[in-house]
Protein backbone atom coordinates (compact mmCIF):
# COMPACT_ATOMS: atom_id res chain seq x y z
CA UNK A 1 0.00 0.00 0.00
CA UNK A 2 1.18 3.44 -0.49
CA UNK A 3 1.83 5.88 2.52
CA UNK A 4 -1.00 6.39 5.07
CA UNK A 5 -1.21 9.32 7.09
CA UNK A 6 -3.09 9.45 10.53
CA UNK A 7 -4.65 12.41 11.53
CA UNK A 8 -4.97 12.58 15.04
CA UNK A 9 -5.12 14.80 17.94
CA UNK A 10 -2.46 16.03 20.26
CA UNK A 11 -3.51 14.86 23.54
CA UNK A 12 -1.20 11.61 25.56
CA UNK A 13 -4.06 9.25 24.73
CA UNK A 14 -5.25 10.36 21.49
CA UNK A 15 -1.61 9.50 20.11
CA UNK A 16 -1.61 6.31 22.19
CA UNK A 17 -4.49 5.61 19.92
CA UNK A 18 -3.16 6.77 16.68
CA UNK A 19 0.17 4.57 17.35
CA UNK A 20 -2.25 1.55 17.87
CA UNK A 21 -3.54 2.30 14.92
CA UNK A 22 -0.46 2.63 12.97
CA UNK A 23 1.12 -0.87 14.42
CA UNK A 24 -1.97 -2.62 13.61
CA UNK A 25 -1.67 -0.76 10.06
CA UNK A 26 1.83 -1.63 9.49
CA UNK A 27 1.47 -5.71 11.00
CA UNK A 28 -1.08 -6.84 8.94
CA UNK A 29 -1.46 -4.50 5.91
CA UNK A 30 1.93 -4.12 5.56
CA UNK A 31 1.63 -0.30 5.01
CA UNK A 32 4.11 3.14 5.90
CA UNK A 33 2.25 5.23 8.31
CA UNK A 34 2.80 8.33 9.80
CA UNK A 35 1.02 10.32 12.24
CA UNK A 36 -0.30 14.15 11.74
CA UNK A 37 -1.14 15.70 14.82
CA UNK A 38 -3.44 18.32 15.34
CA UNK A 39 -5.33 20.56 18.03
CA UNK A 40 -9.09 20.63 17.62
CA UNK A 41 -11.52 23.82 18.99
CA UNK A 42 -12.39 20.66 21.52
CA UNK A 43 -9.17 20.83 22.65
CA UNK A 44 -8.84 24.27 22.99
CA UNK A 45 -12.25 25.69 24.51
CA UNK A 46 -11.83 24.08 27.92
CA UNK A 47 -13.50 26.98 29.97
CA UNK A 48 -16.83 26.01 29.26
CA UNK A 49 -18.88 22.84 28.71
CA UNK A 50 -18.81 20.84 25.22
CA UNK A 51 -23.09 21.36 25.41
CA UNK A 52 -22.70 25.01 25.11
CA UNK A 53 -19.91 25.34 22.28
CA UNK A 54 -20.76 22.61 20.02
CA UNK A 55 -20.76 19.40 21.60
CA UNK A 56 -18.14 16.24 20.37
CA UNK A 57 -17.94 16.75 17.17
CA UNK A 58 -15.18 19.77 17.69
CA UNK A 59 -12.63 17.01 18.34
CA UNK A 60 -13.08 15.46 14.91
CA UNK A 61 -13.85 18.64 12.54
CA UNK A 62 -9.79 19.47 11.95
CA UNK A 63 -9.17 15.76 11.19
CA UNK A 64 -11.85 15.82 8.47
CA UNK A 65 -10.44 18.50 6.83
CA UNK A 66 -7.06 17.17 6.47
CA UNK A 67 -8.99 14.50 4.92
CA UNK A 68 -10.44 16.79 2.80
CA UNK A 69 -7.32 18.39 1.58
CA UNK A 70 -5.55 15.09 1.42
CA UNK A 71 -2.77 15.93 3.83
CA UNK A 72 -4.01 12.72 5.61
CA UNK A 73 -5.73 9.54 4.46
CA UNK A 74 -7.20 8.14 8.00
CA UNK A 75 -8.49 10.09 10.97
CA UNK A 76 -8.18 7.63 14.37
CA UNK A 77 -11.55 8.97 17.13
CA UNK A 78 -12.31 7.56 19.97
CA UNK A 79 -16.00 6.40 18.79
CA UNK A 80 -17.77 8.56 21.68
CA UNK A 81 -16.79 11.69 20.35
CA UNK A 82 -17.71 10.60 16.84
CA UNK A 83 -21.14 12.27 15.78
CA UNK A 84 -23.87 10.03 14.95
CA UNK A 85 -24.63 11.64 11.09
CA UNK A 86 -20.83 12.07 9.59
CA UNK A 87 -21.10 15.08 6.83
CA UNK A 88 -21.46 14.20 3.23
CA UNK A 89 -17.95 13.05 1.95
CA UNK A 90 -16.57 11.31 5.00
CA UNK A 91 -17.26 7.36 6.11
CA UNK A 92 -16.53 5.56 9.21
CA UNK A 93 -15.06 2.40 8.05
CA UNK A 94 -13.81 -0.05 10.54
CA UNK A 95 -14.19 -0.08 14.70
CA UNK A 96 -11.89 -2.03 16.84
CA UNK A 97 -12.03 -4.33 19.01
CA UNK A 98 -13.48 -2.45 22.47
CA UNK A 99 -11.73 -1.74 25.19
CA UNK A 100 -13.24 -2.19 28.97
CA UNK A 101 -16.02 -0.03 28.17
CA UNK A 102 -17.10 1.25 31.87
CA UNK A 103 -16.91 4.31 33.75
CA UNK A 104 -13.91 4.51 36.42
CA UNK A 105 -14.13 6.10 40.49
CA UNK A 106 -10.72 7.98 40.90
CA UNK A 107 -9.99 9.53 44.51
CA UNK A 108 -7.22 9.82 46.42
CA UNK A 109 -8.99 9.66 49.55
CA UNK A 110 -12.03 7.45 48.90
CA UNK A 111 -12.46 3.67 47.17
CA UNK A 112 -15.80 3.83 45.63
CA UNK A 113 -18.75 6.02 45.24
CA UNK A 114 -20.59 4.53 48.50
CA UNK A 115 -17.63 5.83 50.80
CA UNK A 116 -18.09 9.29 49.55
CA UNK A 117 -19.40 11.74 52.61
CA UNK A 118 -22.45 13.47 52.61
CA UNK A 119 -21.65 16.56 49.60
CA UNK A 120 -18.56 15.79 48.55
CA UNK A 121 -17.29 17.10 45.49
CA UNK A 122 -17.28 15.29 42.11
CA UNK A 123 -15.76 15.60 38.73
CA UNK A 124 -17.41 15.32 35.34
CA UNK A 125 -18.74 17.36 32.57
CA UNK A 126 -20.56 14.65 31.09
CA UNK A 127 -24.24 15.36 31.49
CA UNK A 128 -24.68 11.57 31.04
CA UNK A 129 -22.47 10.84 34.41
CA UNK A 130 -24.26 13.92 36.19
CA UNK A 131 -27.33 12.18 36.01
CA UNK A 132 -26.59 9.22 36.80
CA UNK A 133 -24.64 9.61 40.05
CA UNK A 134 -27.34 12.17 41.03
CA UNK A 135 -29.55 9.37 40.75
CA UNK A 136 -27.20 7.21 43.15
CA UNK A 137 -26.44 10.31 45.25
CA UNK A 138 -28.25 12.90 45.01
CA UNK A 139 -26.65 14.55 48.05
CA UNK A 140 -23.27 15.10 46.04
CA UNK A 141 -22.18 18.55 44.38
CA UNK A 142 -20.88 17.82 40.72
CA UNK A 143 -19.06 20.56 39.35
CA UNK A 144 -17.42 20.44 35.97
CA UNK A 145 -14.04 19.14 34.79
CA UNK A 146 -12.89 19.40 31.19
CA UNK A 147 -9.40 19.15 29.74
CA UNK A 148 -7.74 15.67 28.29
CA UNK A 149 -6.74 12.98 31.10
CA UNK A 150 -3.65 14.16 32.09
CA UNK A 151 -5.26 17.61 32.72
CA UNK A 152 -8.23 15.76 34.46
CA UNK A 153 -6.18 13.56 37.08
CA UNK A 154 -3.49 16.74 37.79
CA UNK A 155 -6.86 19.20 38.91
CA UNK A 156 -7.95 16.13 41.65
CA UNK A 157 -4.64 15.48 42.85
CA UNK A 158 -4.42 19.39 43.28
CA UNK A 159 -7.03 19.01 45.74
CA UNK A 160 -10.17 20.57 43.53
CA UNK A 161 -12.75 17.46 44.03
CA UNK A 162 -13.24 14.86 45.91
CA UNK A 163 -13.43 11.99 43.23
CA UNK A 164 -13.71 11.99 39.46
CA UNK A 165 -15.25 9.74 37.06
CA UNK A 166 -13.23 9.03 33.54
CA UNK A 167 -13.49 6.45 31.29
CA UNK A 168 -11.60 3.30 31.97
CA UNK A 169 -10.44 2.79 28.44
CA UNK A 170 -7.99 5.84 28.61
CA UNK A 171 -6.42 5.30 31.97
CA UNK A 172 -5.77 1.63 30.96
CA UNK A 173 -4.71 2.22 27.52
CA UNK A 174 -1.94 4.44 29.33
CA UNK A 175 -0.98 2.75 32.25
CA UNK A 176 -2.55 4.59 34.25
CA UNK A 177 -4.67 1.86 35.67
CA UNK A 178 -3.35 2.10 39.10
CA UNK A 179 -5.29 5.25 39.47
CA UNK A 180 -9.00 3.48 39.16
CA UNK A 181 -10.11 2.74 42.49
CA UNK A 182 -13.44 1.03 41.32
CA UNK A 183 -14.86 0.65 38.44
CA UNK A 184 -18.91 1.28 38.00
CA UNK A 185 -21.11 -1.33 37.01
CA UNK A 186 -22.61 -1.36 33.35
CA UNK A 187 -25.82 -1.59 35.06
CA UNK A 188 -25.31 1.09 37.66
CA UNK A 189 -23.41 3.76 35.41
CA UNK A 190 -24.28 2.78 31.90
CA UNK A 191 -21.43 4.14 29.03
CA UNK A 192 -22.15 6.11 26.45
CA UNK A 193 -22.41 5.13 23.08
CA UNK A 194 -19.32 3.82 21.65
CA UNK A 195 -17.75 4.33 24.51
CA UNK A 196 -13.58 2.60 24.72
CA UNK A 197 -13.85 1.16 20.98
CA UNK A 198 -11.92 3.25 18.27
CA UNK A 199 -13.29 4.30 15.05
CA UNK A 200 -11.51 4.93 11.53
CA UNK A 201 -12.89 7.56 9.44
CA UNK A 202 -11.55 8.00 5.52
CA UNK A 203 -13.00 9.60 2.63
CA UNK A 204 -16.27 8.25 0.94
CA UNK A 205 -14.38 8.09 -2.18
CA UNK A 206 -11.23 6.21 -0.77
CA UNK A 207 -12.08 2.64 -1.66
CA UNK A 208 -9.15 0.75 -1.46
CA UNK A 209 -8.43 1.92 1.60
CA UNK A 210 -11.74 1.29 3.46
CA UNK A 211 -11.40 -2.29 2.15
CA UNK A 212 -8.32 -2.61 3.51
CA UNK A 213 -9.14 -0.92 6.95
CA UNK A 214 -12.23 -3.35 6.40
CA UNK A 215 -10.09 -6.41 7.82
CA UNK A 216 -9.50 -4.34 10.95
CA UNK A 217 -12.94 -4.26 12.14
CA UNK A 218 -14.03 -6.41 15.10
CA UNK A 219 -17.75 -7.68 14.00
CA UNK A 220 -19.35 -7.52 17.73
CA UNK A 221 -18.04 -4.61 18.99
CA UNK A 222 -19.27 -3.32 15.09
CA UNK A 223 -22.59 -4.52 15.54
CA UNK A 224 -22.55 -3.65 19.48
CA UNK A 225 -22.05 0.25 18.45
CA UNK A 226 -24.27 0.44 15.98
CA UNK A 227 -27.18 -0.67 18.47
CA UNK A 228 -25.83 1.58 20.76
CA UNK A 229 -25.41 5.17 18.17
CA UNK A 230 -28.65 3.84 16.47
CA UNK A 231 -30.12 5.01 20.13
CA UNK A 232 -28.64 8.14 19.97
CA UNK A 233 -29.30 9.19 16.43
CA UNK A 234 -33.12 7.91 17.02
CA UNK A 235 -33.68 10.58 19.55
CA UNK A 236 -31.15 13.26 18.21
CA UNK A 237 -28.38 12.26 20.07
CA UNK A 238 -25.88 15.49 21.52
CA UNK A 239 -23.95 16.38 24.36
CA UNK A 240 -27.20 18.40 25.41
CA UNK A 241 -28.58 14.96 25.96
CA UNK A 242 -27.63 12.96 29.11
CA UNK A 243 -28.10 9.49 26.98
CA UNK A 244 -26.64 6.28 27.84
CA UNK A 245 -26.49 3.19 25.66
CA UNK A 246 -24.24 -0.07 25.99
CA UNK A 247 -24.47 -2.80 24.67
CA UNK A 248 -22.62 -6.67 25.41
CA UNK A 249 -23.00 -9.96 24.05
CA UNK A 250 -24.18 -12.68 26.72
CA UNK A 251 -24.84 -16.33 25.51
CA UNK A 252 -25.36 -15.53 21.48
CA UNK A 253 -27.68 -12.29 22.63
CA UNK A 254 -27.04 -8.80 22.17
CA UNK A 255 -28.37 -7.37 25.50
CA UNK A 256 -28.86 -3.31 24.71
CA UNK A 257 -29.24 -1.20 28.20
CA UNK A 258 -30.03 2.25 27.84
CA UNK A 259 -30.69 5.41 30.10
CA UNK A 260 -32.23 9.05 29.91
CA UNK A 261 -32.31 11.85 32.23
CA UNK A 262 -33.27 15.29 32.46
CA UNK A 263 -31.05 18.09 31.02
CA UNK A 264 -32.06 20.62 33.00
CA UNK A 265 -33.00 18.59 36.47
CA UNK A 266 -30.72 15.81 36.74
CA UNK A 267 -32.81 14.81 40.09
CA UNK A 268 -35.74 13.36 38.02
CA UNK A 269 -35.95 9.73 37.67
CA UNK A 270 -33.90 7.94 34.96
CA UNK A 271 -36.03 6.41 31.91
CA UNK A 272 -34.40 2.83 31.40
CA UNK A 273 -35.10 0.08 29.02
CA UNK A 274 -33.11 -3.17 28.07
CA UNK A 275 -33.66 -4.99 24.74
CA UNK A 276 -32.24 -7.72 23.39
CA UNK A 277 -31.87 -9.68 19.63
CA UNK A 278 -29.48 -11.54 17.65
CA UNK A 279 -28.21 -9.16 14.96
CA UNK A 280 -25.79 -10.49 12.82
CA UNK A 281 -25.64 -7.44 10.05
CA UNK A 282 -26.02 -3.25 10.37
CA UNK A 283 -29.41 -3.27 9.13
CA UNK A 284 -30.61 -5.24 12.53
CA UNK A 285 -28.08 -4.12 15.30
CA UNK A 286 -29.69 -0.39 14.07
CA UNK A 287 -33.27 -1.94 14.23
CA UNK A 288 -32.14 -3.15 17.90
CA UNK A 289 -31.34 0.49 18.75
CA UNK A 290 -34.67 1.68 16.98
CA UNK A 291 -36.14 -0.36 19.38
CA UNK A 292 -34.64 0.60 22.26
CA UNK A 293 -35.36 4.07 21.71
CA UNK A 294 -38.95 3.81 21.04
CA UNK A 295 -39.20 1.93 24.70
CA UNK A 296 -38.05 5.25 26.19
CA UNK A 297 -40.07 7.23 23.84
CA UNK A 298 -43.08 4.79 25.87
CA UNK A 299 -41.71 6.23 28.87
CA UNK A 300 -42.13 9.64 28.10
CA UNK A 301 -38.59 10.62 26.81
CA UNK A 302 -40.34 13.40 24.53
CA UNK A 303 -40.56 15.60 27.50
CA UNK A 304 -37.19 14.98 28.79
CA UNK A 305 -35.77 15.68 25.02
CA UNK A 306 -37.62 18.95 24.52
CA UNK A 307 -35.02 20.73 27.07
CA UNK A 308 -31.85 19.34 25.67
Amino acid sequence: MEKIVIATRESRLALWQAEHVKALLEQRLGATVELLGMTTRGDQILDRSLSKVGGKGLFVKELETALEEDRAQLAVHSLKDVPMDLPEGFALVAILEREDPRDAFVSNQFASLDELPQGALVGTSSLRRVVQLKNLRPDLRIEPLRGNLDTRLRKLDEGGYDAIVLAAAGLKRLGLGQRIRSCFALDQMIPCAGQGALGLEVRADAAALTQALGTLTDQPTWLATQAERAVSRSLGGSCSMPLAAHARWVDGQLQLEVALGHPEHPERPLLKARVQGQPTDEAAARALGLQAAEALRTQGAEDYLRCA
